[in-house]
């Protein structure tokens, strides 16, 4: 499947979801392939579209595939976390939407020179954007036994994280772990064998956990709600689409608490605390894949989508 070809996740529902006017002011703020961007692009007359992405490989691949629109498009490198920063060097007070797909891009999981992938032998890298950060080579060879368990049973919900943060320690004693299948081959040594024989890869989880950590992204959610909101113009939508619980639990506690008003005790007979909703929810519960895309696309199978409305 190309470029021109692919199909991201829950495309018609984000478009729909942003309700885009033809003049408006638009952020993707997760470029990858640019398959949003497209579609929101090619609704637009004399309004913009500022696409985001932290890997410059994405935004490098862009020009082409934006090539119709590129009169109102802008390319910004930069991490979906700064957006209030990237409006205000911009001069850009607010938008009319944001979309942010917090899923790793295809082209990212399949370029096993990455070391995203636990199929491909790679330098065990993982970081979105390769001009910063650390690697996760230094979160594997480095982080404390404890900071690696944690983070394993935390962020990849593995049951088996005690065992394998143990097994990564002793084996980095010996020498240090360089290559992504290395790293799959101490995780399976850790495993008991009904382990292994289950359908999800056994590396799946440790793999999760160790990139979220590398690129920082249950942290970066949450500055993401908490700057976002305010930027977003009268009506203007925000849609956000996860993949995985500990995401999606943290868009739908940020969501609710911009969607709260007053916070007075039931028993005040006036509300003194003056405060209003900001936004409000356009669907209570999230948006799912259908059975069709699911079945065209499998890595769709755990998006959900929310989305709000700035009142």
């Amino acid at each position: 499947m190309n470029e021109y070809t692919h199909r991201p996740v829950l495309l018609d529902q984000c478009i729909e979801a942003l309700n885009i006017r033809h003049d408006g002011v638009y952020l993707d703020g997760t470029l990858g392939r640019a398959g949003h961007s497209r579609e929101i692009a090619r609704r637009l007359t004399t309004g913009r579209l500022l696409c985001v992405d932290r890997d410059q490989a994405a935004l490098d691949a862009a020009w082409e595939r934006l090539a119709p629109w590129q009169d109102r498009v802008t390319l910004v490198h930069s991490n979906f976390d700064q957006v209030d920063g990237i409006l205000d060097r911009l001069s850009l007070p607010g938008v009319d939407g944001m979309l942010f797909d917090l899923g790793v891009s295809s082209p990212q999981l399949d370029d096993g020179s990455r070391g995203f992938s636990y199929m491909a032998d790679a330098p065990l890298d993982m970081r979105m954007d390769r001009e910063e950060g650390v690697t996760a080579a230094d979160v594997v060879n480095t982080w404390s036994q404890e900071e690696l368990r944690r983070i394993i049973a935390q962020y990849g919900e593995e049951r088996y994280a005690p065992q394998i943060a143990g097994a990564i320690v002793r084996r980095r004693a010996d020498k240090p772990i360089a290559t992504t299948l290395e790293l799959v081959e101490i995780i399976k040594s850790a495993m008991p064998g009904k382990a292994l024989r289950e359908k999800q890869h056994p590396a799946k989880r440790t793999f999760q956990a160790i990139r979220i950590a590398v690129n920082d992204e249950l942290a970066s959610v949450e500055r993401l709600l908490r700057r976002a909101v305010p930027r977003l113009n009268r009506g203007g939508r925000l849609a956000v689409i996860t993949f995985h619980s500990l995401e999606d639990r943290i868009v739908k506690t940020g969501l609710a608490e911009f969607a709260r008003g007053c916070t007075c005790p039931p028993d005040f007979p006036v509300c003194v605390c003056g405060r209003t909703p900001d936004i409000k929810l356009v669907n209570k519960k999230p948006i799912l894949p259908t059975e069709q895309e699911i079945e065209e696309n499998p890595r769709a199978r755990s998006a959900k989508l929310r989305v709000a409305e700035k009142l």
